[in-house]
């Protein structure tokens, strides 16, 4: 993964796209994609549509099935990822959905230290016996090839949140598929700018619209990208079937925060990068985990739980909140939530970079470190 440069082309997870300005360059189709149609006063953005039925004989009918301000961001979001994207009220409504196409008693291969919304929803399914769920390390491509003979669905993240362990994805999305199952990739952490699971073979993507996408802490959303267009249509019914539908006022905010995406995702890197280095030097911090790319980090905390949350509540700059990807930096300690997984360290601090100032934001966390 390389940071995104002003003029040269970029290189997306293995994928070459265009110079700035052709038509296939990510940053230009987040600017340009789910915009109206060019007639003389037509707005430049798809306006919010508080509608909820619509008059018959067009394609739309009932906003649970369609809507324009929904379709527009949707639009946008697939011309990005690759394919046809299905917007839902939340990125768990979004998971659910992909989890329901999962025959009854299918074997469901998932990281061993997933997302802890799904890692609950998965244990939870488990656990009635509507899955059967087998847990691999997504670093040991072997295994993962290995666990899904048989299995239905391979759920990967890369990299994982928040030990941030990555998969060979197109190694394991190659397994998968000679083994016969579907592959699903969260890319809530990467975004569609930093990698692309369908030009990988992926049959889904999965985000949490609320993360990076949105991009400013103001809207819950999710959405499923899928490769080919019987697997859009089986998704859509989920939406339209479980109800799960995003309001169009959420919509036309994540398809504004999605216009940005590109320089969001650039700036928040750096910072990334600058600080990660220092805080590899640093004695109060230990086990710092970043893969190298993306806008996600975490370290272990000297000490113990108290020594991590003193950490957490000591800063000026970074707040103490859940979520991620949006403008600002958050940090937590992931333990705080009783759900979490238990692979994750009480003393791990999870740290989601925005776009201020990267000196400032390092001055900010070594003094919070330094104090405790």
């Amino acid at each position: 993964m390389q940071t995104l440069s002003v003029m040269a082309p970029i290189e997306v997870s293995g994928h070459r796209v265009g110079a700035v300005g052709t038509p296939d360059d990510l940053r230009t189709i987040a600017v340009t994609a789910g915009r109206p149609a060019r007639t003389p006063d037509a707005p430049l953005n798809t306006p919010i549509v508080a509608a909820s039925s619509f008059i018959a004989g067009g394609p739309m009918d009932y906003a649970r099935d369609d809507s324009p301000t929904v379709r527009a961001f949707e639009d946008a979001l697939g011309a990005l990822e690759g394919g046809t994207a299905t917007a839902f009220s939340s990125g768990m409504a979004a998971a659910n959905a992909a989890l329901d196409l999962v025959p009854m008693a299918g074997i469901v291969v998932v990281p061993e230290d997933p997302y802890a919304g799904t890692g609950v929803r998965l244990g939870e399914l488990a656990d009635i016996g509507r899955i059967a769920r087998r847990q691999v390390d997504i670093s040991d491509t072997a295994a993962v090839i290995a666990a899904c003979a048989g299995a239905d669905l391979l759920w990967l993240e890369t990299p994982t949140n928040p030990l941030l362990v990555q998969a060979e994805l197109a190694a394991c999305i190659a397994g998968a598929h000679a083994a016969g199952c579907r592959v699903l990739v969260d890319n809530t952490f990467a975004t569609p700018i930093l990698q692309r699971p369908l030009a990988q073979g992926a049959d889904l993507v999965l985000h949490s619209v609320t993360k990076a996408i949105g991009g400013h802490s103001d809207l819950l959303m999710g959405v499923v990208v899928a490769a080919d267009a019987d697997l859009a249509t089986a998704i859509h019914s989920r939406r339209v079937s479980l109800g799960a539908v995003p309001s169009a006022f959420d919509a036309f905010l994540a398809l504004r925060g999605l216009r940005t995406l590109a320089i969001r995702v650039e700036r928040a890197q750096e910072n990334a990068r600058h600080v990660v280095e220092r805080l590899r030097e640093h004695p109060k911090a230990t086990a710092v985990r970043y893969p190298g790319w993306g806008t996600i980090a975490s370290f272990e905390a000297v000490g113990d739980e108290a020594s991590a949350e003193r950490v957490c509540n000591a800063t000026r700059i970074w707040t103490y909140a859940t979520s991620l990807g949006g403008v600002e930096s958050l940090l937590e300690r992931r333990r705080r939530h009783p759900h979490e997984n238990p692979l994750v360290p009480a003393t791990l601090i999870r740290l989601s970079f925005g776009i201020e100032a990267a000196a400032d934001l390092w001055a900010d966390l070594a003094a919070a470190l330094d104090a405790d």
